[in-house]
């Protein structure tokens, strides 16, 4: 858990992004953010109430409330209000707003809150939260960093053992299994995600595990990822082939994908736009001729989410400044015969980019 001092200050850059609106933080990335507590969000009311003026509060069931003793409420400055069944909760967080002519909520709170959070402020505009706290999210602290380093450094470590298990005449679920127990060996709390996207597959960004049998000759997207004890994620994608790639063009076309992935991690320094990071990576896929083969955008933020902000993609005209942390990962994908894709995660730093992850991007052919 952060120091309280980074809490408290984290809380106070929420009232002063709010402006004068109300916010409403439930359960999830962005409580853990202010309180270094995730939460849980079941059918009772549990949310972190920072109103314009006054304390912030933390109404929560009576029930639920042990889950957060390790959080330093008083040094926060955050009074805990709990409640029990036959109580209504809504009115809690009313009488602690007073009567706020706007009220921003989490972006994932449930409509069951939502609607009655409404009912009891009826007067109050509801907005979404998420362009408030993300403004503060994107920007990671030194901390932050440090912790999605070490999550890049312990997913290369399960990348750097992949040929221990991927090999032909097993299905990719076996060899997911196996990856993601090395997930957790190598120093993650879980392992989140693991797709193996073999032969065809391959060329299906968001496949995950199936039962198709590895072949000699087959290209495998392998894309794996997980929390570190921290609570900040790796993301990290290799393309491996297993043999001699069975098509022939299966080379040179990834040696396109390598070139694009570079020149966009090359791109990367504070004061460019989001876009045109996405810019540089798809302007080399598109003068080889596969343009019609990079069907995603370039990248995505990540820290106590795998996926938020910033966007790193067409139309995306923020500014990266120092502290952000985003995904680099073109793709190319000729469906029903092969695909690829290369990820790494940067952090825009004062004077360019840093890469967490260090394994190398050429393609890595593993014995057939």
């Amino acid at each position: 858990m952060p120091a309280a001092a980074v809490l408290r200050t984290r809380l106070d850059r929420a009232r002063q992004a709010a402006a004068g609106t109300g916010l409403l933080i439930a359960p999830g990335s962005d409580l853990r953010y202010l309180l270094g507590q995730e939460g849980s969000s079941f059918e009772r009311l549990t949310t972190l109430v920072i109103p314009a003026d006054g304390a912030p509060a933390l109404v929560v069931p009576k029930l639920e409330a042990p889950g957060f003793s390790a959080v330093p409420m008083s040094d926060l400055g955050v009074d805990v209000i709990t409640w029990v069944d036959g109580d209504d909760p809504y009115l809690l967080v009313a009488d602690r707003l007073g009567k706020p002519d706007r009220l921003a909520v989490s972006d994932f709170t449930p409509a069951l809150h939502v609607l009655a959070i409404r009912d009891a402020l009826p007067a109050a505009e509801q907005v979404l939260a998420g362009p408030i706290v993300r403004e503060l999210r994107m920007r990671k602290d030194a901390a932050e960093v440090e912790a999605l380093r070490q999550a890049g450094a312990a997913i290369d470590r399960v990348h750097a053992r992949v040929g221990e298990w991927l090999r032909a005449g097993r299905t990719e679920a076996e060899v997911g299994a196996d990856i993601a127990a090395a997930i957790v060996e190598e120093g993650h709390a879980a392992a989140d995600f693991v797709i193996v996207g073999s032969g065809p597959n391959s060329a299906s960004p968001h496949h995950s595990l199936s039962d198709r049998v590895i072949e000699a000759g087959d290209m495998v997207v392998v894309d794996i990822g997980g929390p570190v004890a921290e609570g900040y994620n790796s993301d990290s994608t290799r393309t491996y082939a297993v043999g001699e790639p069975r098509d022939a063009d299966a080379v040179t076309t990834y040696e396109v994908l390598r070139l694009a992935q570079q020149a966009a991690v090359d791109a990367v320094r504070p004061g460019v736009t989001a876009e045109s990071v996405d810019a540089a990576a798809r302007e080399v896929i598109t003068e080889a001729g596969f343009g019609e083969f990079f069907i995603h955008r370039t990248g995505h933020g990540i820290g106590l989410d795998v996926h938020e902000h910033p966007y790193i993609v067409s139309g995306n005209k923020l500014v990266l400044e120092p502290g952000m942390a985003f995904s680099i990962e073109p793709g190319i994908y000729q469906a029903g015969r092969w695909g690829a894709r290369i990820e790494d995660i940067v952090i825009v730093t004062d004077t360019g980019v840093e890469s967490v992850n260090q394994r190398p991007h050429e393609l890595a052919i593993l014995p057939g």
